[in-house]
């Protein structure tokens, strides 16, 4: 069975259900190996940078955030 499958099956349970099986796929993750954690790290950065190279992702300059960041503090 693929993800989309699983996960078209997993959203149409009462949200109980789904609360239930997020809170146990969420505590799955406590038992990984750090090489699991890099390996999945590795592939975030992966995807991340596939989006900024083929333009989805907007991209902000250091700058532009800490203006961001000082107006959301004052």
């Amino acid at each position: 069975m693929d993800t989309a499958n699983i996960t078209s099956k997993a959203l149409s349970l009462p949200v109980q259900q789904r609360a239930e099986l997020a809170a146990q796929l969420l505590s799955s993750l406590d038992a990984l190996t750090e090489t699991e954690i890099e390996a999945l790290w590795l592939q975030e950065a992966a995807n991340r940078a596939l989006q900024i190279d083929q333009g989805l992702s907007k991209l902000i300059s250091a700058e532009e955030v800490r203006l961001q960041a000082n107006a959301l503090l004052r």
